[in-house]
């Protein structure tokens, strides 16, 4: 080489990575033809790693700290192709930084429904949103999975791949798990933990390290939450009758609002006093099963020996609840003053 051809040369001393740019995790030190001088410094801070590579093949990884490139810190590179001058002259090779540290609040969803197997229902489509928290954990893995030769690595490469992998794992995981949907739906954070183990393990495949993951929300369509909303009821109920006196006073509301009243859901006024006097004697029994059938006697429903002021006020206590109109009222009201003036 010619002393002016040696004069042109750019050498490089140091070698560092600020880290600049927010949300960078591998970034490419500029070479440009320029080569590093033997015996230049390599600064790996806090929270970084360098890696040599040259020509495509990772020669040597470092750590925080700084070093003196010569033989004794680069001892793996003087057994690759072109090392054997033992550092007498400058030399060329790749330089990568990665950040190693935690990249927090990163945030994960379902954009279209995912399916998983539930030993209850059969197949499930639910929504799901959350946060996780990853960082690099293995760099020259990182590099040769992921990041390759590009200038530039950023945080949405990674996650654009990281969506999909999060979301066939959470179905895998949730669908081979023995504990079923609704307890898993319940309790977040049993989900979470179920689906955590997993990613990690998927994740270290690619030099990534999990370090938190939660589920913030899961939304269940409509049919299935229906069908929920439906168990949860009878489950409260306890039993069938129980669900059947739950559901007509879930009907009486509705009625009241219909032309007619109560009288306006079946076939006039004599449907219409056979769902007042079930709801009355389901009140009546619920009322009795907690006083310990001591107040049995005390019942809302119609008997047939009942006196008429007796009736009369209980039928006017119903019409003050709103749990009958006022046409109903005063339907109820004729009967009885028919009975008693026979």
């Amino acid at each position: 080489m010619s002393l002016a051809s040696f004069i042109k040369k750019q050498f490089i001393d140091i070698l560092q990575w600020t880290e600049d740019t927010e949300g960078v995790l591998s970034w490419r030190y500029p070479m440009d033809g320029m080569e590093i001088q033997n015996g230049g410094t390599l600064v790996v801070r806090e929270s970084q790693v360098a890696v040599f590579v040259n020509e495509g093949q990772v020669a040597d990884v470092f750590g925080p700290g700084t070093y003196k490139l010569t033989t004794q810190t680069l001892p793996v590179l003087t057994y690759l192709k072109n090392w054997d001058k033992l550092f007498q002259s400058p030399f060329k090779s790749d330089v990568y930084f990665f950040s190693t540290r935690i990249q927090t609040g990163r945030r994960w969803g379902t954009q279209q429904p995912i399916t998983i197997r539930d030993a209850d229902f059969g197949m499930v489509r639910l929504r799901a949103f959350g946060l996780y928290s990853y960082r690099i954990a293995d760099a020259k893995l990182f590099h040769t999975e992921l990041s390759g030769t590009r200038e530039q690595y950023t945080r949405d490469d990674v996650e654009e791949q990281l969506r999909g992998i999060i979301l066939a794992t959470m179905a895998n995981s949730i669908g081979a798990s023995k504990v079923n949907f609704l307890d898993m739906a319940a309790n977040q954070t049993l989900m979470a933990s179920q689906v955590k183990g997993d990613l990690a393990a998927a994740l270290a495949k690619y030099g990534l390290g999990l370090d938190e993951f939660n589920v913030a929300s899961v939304s269940l369509p409509e049919e299935l939450q229906a069908a929920l909303d439906k168990r949860i009821a009878m489950g409260m109920a306890g039993d069938l009758n129980k669900y059947t006196q739950y559901q007509t006073a879930n009907a009486i509301p509705l009625a009241a609002q219909n032309e007619g009243g109560i009288a306006g859901i079946g076939a006039g006024l004599a449907s219409g006093m056979a769902i007042g006097q079930q709801m009355a004697q389901s009140l009546g029994q619920g009322i009795a099963n907690a006083n310990g059938g001591a107040v049995q006697q005390q019942t809302v429903g119609a008997t047939a020996d009942e006196a008429p002021e007796a009736r009369l006020e209980k039928l006017k206590g119903l019409l003050d609840k709103g749990l009958i109109s006022q046409a109903d009222f005063d339907t109820a009201k004729a009967e009885v003053i028919k009975r008693l003036v026979g």
